[in-house]
């Protein structure tokens, strides 16, 4: 049946969450995903860190996935030792993205990186990150803004044609390409600002934060192709 797809989106989960009387862990998401998700025409669903091995069923119940912002990439998951400004580790989390972008790879299903989320793209492609870079988050818990220049004939560039100035937060970078990873965009000083896989229908990876902001190409484009995914016909028996 066709109908709004359903796009599921990876999740932090945090120790000491307050929220009325209560203080406890949470599996939260900020608003802005969501929103942009329902915004752009698709229907949204939380995916908190759950064991690896249940990534592939998750992923089946899909039209579409979004890896989300947040914490730093575990360095021994792309080979280096930790620099000092390197966050603290997400293990569960890491584990967990991992498995879904395998999984999502493995099933042609729709992908979107979003900062943190196109980092462990690039990581699970055997590509490495640079663990800080200045420039990109002056100050904390603000988000600044910079242009952002597509790469002509990529699938970033047929969403968003034009240079575009985006909402940005974040002090890691991808470094080395992972296997089969092409660049799409950068931003004025050299750092990668989207990568993609061409051998996959829809696979892009953004470093900027769409949720942020009004711009909804991004996002409508892998609702689109989440679209044409959930109404594709069933093969038939032979």
């Amino acid at each position: 049946m066709a109908g709004r797809p359903l796009i599921g989106i990876s999740t932090y989960l945090e120790a000491g969450a307050r929220w009325g009387a209560w203080e406890l862990e949470a599996a939260l998401l900020p608003a802005g995903y969501p929103r942009l998700v329902q915004q752009a025409g698709g229907l949204a669903a939380m995916l908190p860190p759950d064991a690896p091995e249940h990534a592939a069923a998750t992923v089946a119940r899909l039209d579409g996935l979004v890896i989300a912002g947040g914490p730093d990439v575990e360095p021994v998951r792309y080979g280096a030792e930790r620099d000092p400004r390197t966050g603290p580790p997400a293990l569960a989390r890491d584990a967990w993205e991992l498995a879904l972008i395998e999984a999502a790879l493995a099933a042609g299903l729709p992908l979107l990186g979003i900062c943190r989320g196109m980092q462990l793209l690039n990581v699970a492609m055997g590509g490495t990150l640079v663990q800080h870079i200045d420039g990109h988050a002056e100050t904390p818990g603000v988000f600044g803004r910079h242009p952002v220049k597509p790469v002509p004939g990529t699938l970033y560039a047929t969403a968003v044609p034009e240079e575009t100035s985006v909402p940005t937060f974040h002090h890691q970078a991808v470094d080395r390409l992972g296997a089969g990873l092409v660049v799409s965009a950068w931003a004025e000083d050299g750092t990668v600002e989207a990568v993609e896989l061409p051998s996959a229908d829809w696979v892009l990876g953004v470093q900027w934060h769409p949720e942020m902001g009004e711009d909804l190409r991004v996002m409508r484009a892998l609702v689109a192709a989440a679209t044409v995914t959930t109404t594709a016909p069933s093969p038939t028996a032979s």
